[in-house]
C-alpha cells in the first residue's frame, strides 16, 4: 500500500526543485539529485509506515517531512554548485543557506509537536535522525570543497556508525535516550551552515568545525562505549547461565544418591 503522506512529500520536493530552477536555473545534476532525494524519502518513509502499521503521517512527522524536503533542495543546490565550475553564484549560496537554516530551525519543532500531541514514535525518531544526518552530510560535502576533505568526517560519522553495525552486530542494539545527542547534532548543522555562508575568516571557521567534530566524536564514542559495556555484560551472563542451570540438577542427583544410601542402610 502507498500512503498519501510520502507521496505528498515527493510532490512538494518536485515543486521546490521547479521553483529553484526558475529562480537560479538549476542544472540537470541538481534536478537529478533533488528528485532522487524525494523519491528515496518517499520509498523509505512509506516502508516505515507499513512496518509500523500506521495509516498516515502524524503532525510531527509532517514537520520532519518538510525538513526532509528542504534538505533535498539543499542537496540539489549543492550538487548544482559542485557540478558547475567557475565563481560561486551569490543567489545560489544564499538560497542554500536559507533552506538549511529553515530545516535546522524546524528541528526544534517536530519533537515538541510530537510530545504535545502524544504522537511520539520510533518511526518519528528514526525519521528525524536520518533527516538530520542527511542534511549534515550534504552541507559537509559543500564545505569540504573550500576547507578540506577532513570536514567530510562530520557528515560521514552517522553512516560510518551504521556501516560498522553491519560488521559488528552489537553496535545495532538500541541505545538509551540521551538529550546531549540533540544539541550536538544541532551544533554540527549550525556550524556547517555558517561555513557555507562564508561569513567568518577561515582560521576561525576551522576552529569552529574542529570543535564541532570533537563534540561529535565524544557523542559517538560514548554510545560505542555504552554498547561495548553492555555486550561484555551480556556475554558474562551468557557464560554464567549454564552453571546456574546445572547446579540444581547436580544437587538433586546428590540428594537422590543420599536417599538410596539411607534406604539400603
Amino acid at each position: 500500500m502507498v500512503r498519501s503522506g510520502p507521496v505528498i512529500g515527493l510532490a512538494a520536493q518536485l515543486l521546490l526543485l521547479s521553483a529553484l530552477a526558475g529562480s537560479i536555473g538549476l542544472s540537470l545534476t541538481g534536478w537529478l539529485v533533488g528528485a532522487a532525494c524525494g523519491l528515496i524519502t518517499n520509498l523509505l518513509l512509506n516502508r516505515g509506515l507499513i512496518r509500523s502499521a500506521a495509516r498516515a503521517l502524524g503532525p510531527a512527522n509532517r514537520v520532519t517531512l518538510t525538513r526532509a524536503t528542504l534538505a533535498g533542495g539543499t542537496a540539489a543546490l549543492i550538487a548544482d554548485r559542485v557540478s558547475r565550475p567557475g565563481p560561486v553564484h551569490t543567489v545560489s549560496v544564499t538560497t542554500m543557506v536559507l533552506l538549511a537554516t529553515i530545516a535546522l530551525a524546524l528541528d526544534a519543532v517536530d519533537g515538541s509537536v510530537a510530545r504535545r500531541t502524544g504522537t511520539a514514535s520510533e518511526l518519528g525518531a528514526r525519521f528525524d535522525m536520518e533527516t538530520d544526518a542527511f542534511l549534515i552530510f550534504a552541507l559537509s560535502v559543500y564545505v569540504a570543497r573550500s576547507l578540506g576533505p577532513w570536514v567530510l568526517v562530520i557528515g560521514a560519522a552517522r553512516y560510518a556508525f551504521v556501516a560498522a553495525g553491519w560488521l559488528l552486530p552489537w553496535l545495532r542494539r538500541s541505545l538509551p535516550a540521551r538529550y546531549w545527542r540533540k544539541p550536538v547534532t544541532a551544533i554540527q548543522g549550525i556550524v556547517l551552515t555558517i561555513a557555507v555562508a562564508d561569513v567568518l575568516p577561515v582560521p576561525i571557521m576551522d576552529v569552529a568545525l574542529a570543535i564541532a567534530l570533537g563534540l561529535l566524536t565524544e557523542s559517538f564514542g560514548r554510545d560505542v562505549w555504552w554498547l561495548g559495556r553492555r555486550r561484555v555484560s551480556v556475554t558474562k551472563r551468557a557464560n554464567q547461565r549454564p552453571v546456574a542451570l546445572l547446579a540444581p540438577t547436580h544437587e538433586r542427583a546428590l540428594a537422590g544418591l543420599s536417599a538410596r544410601v539411607d534406604r539400603s542402610g
